[in-house]
């Protein structure tokens, strides 16, 4: 394994990267407002299994042919933007589940956030993008362990770190929820906040230069 210092360095470099607000806290949290909690965590455990398909490409190196074929890395890229769109319209047009204070999370409705979630986490290649581009900082090549190894461990604990973050924008989202009034046009006017930042989340994939 690496270093002491160099493994000091990359949790304190990783914990900054994972609390700075990004997209999968925001879709996190899109979910949570939209669902309810249970669904936002199911959907923050999606993004994490997700993010192992990036770190096993990265260990295998095939997140390299992103950077060998630019038309791959737009198709990939443009087919998760209109994935989080199409899921943002989707909460637009479906009904709210419930009759109580808060939106009832059905089984299905979190089996359904964690599956969509795993789709968007691995039709987002600016995640393989970061995993190549970051891990081989902390590699060191002449330690004991072989460099697929080392990618497969550290990437497993950014995976880990980035997931706690989303865990905690959930549990702040849930928090705005509990202090929703008692009625079912505020908790359409959540879903629709939910919807509305899916959408935007899209778009800003779609647009933002590569």
């Amino acid at each position: 394994m690496p270093s002491t210092e160099l493994l000091i360095a990359f949790f304190i470099t990783t914990a900054v990267f994972a609390y700075i607000p990004g997209p999968a806290m925001l879709y996190a949290a899109a979910q949570t407002v939209a669902r309810g909690r249970w669904s936002g965590l199911m959907a923050s455990l999606g993004i994490h299994i997700g993010g192992y398909v990036h770190v096993f490409a990265a260990a295998a190196g095939l997140s390299v042919l992103f950077h060998a074929v630019p038309v791959l890395y737009m198709a990939v890229k443009f087919a998760g933007a209109a994935y989080l769109v199409w899921l943002g319209i989707s909460l637009f047009r479906s009904k709210i589940e419930g009759q109580g204070n808060l939106p009832v999370v059905t089984q299905k409705s979190a089996r359904r956030a964690f599956f969509e979630s795993i789709t968007v986490e691995v039709l987002n290649p600016k995640t393989a993008i970061f995993f190549m581009a970051f891990l081989p900082q902390f590699i060191d090549a002449s330690a004991a362990f072989p460099v697929w190894l080392q990618f497969v461990i550290l990437g497993t604990l950014v995976n880990l770190m980035f997931s706690s973050a989303d865990i905690v924008c959930v549990f702040l989202a849930g928090a705005l929820l509990g202090r929703l009034r008692k009625s079912s046009q505020a908790r359409r006017m959540m879903q629709r906040a939910g919807g509305s930042l899916l959408v935007g989340l899209g778009l800003h994939l779609a647009f933002q230069k590569s």
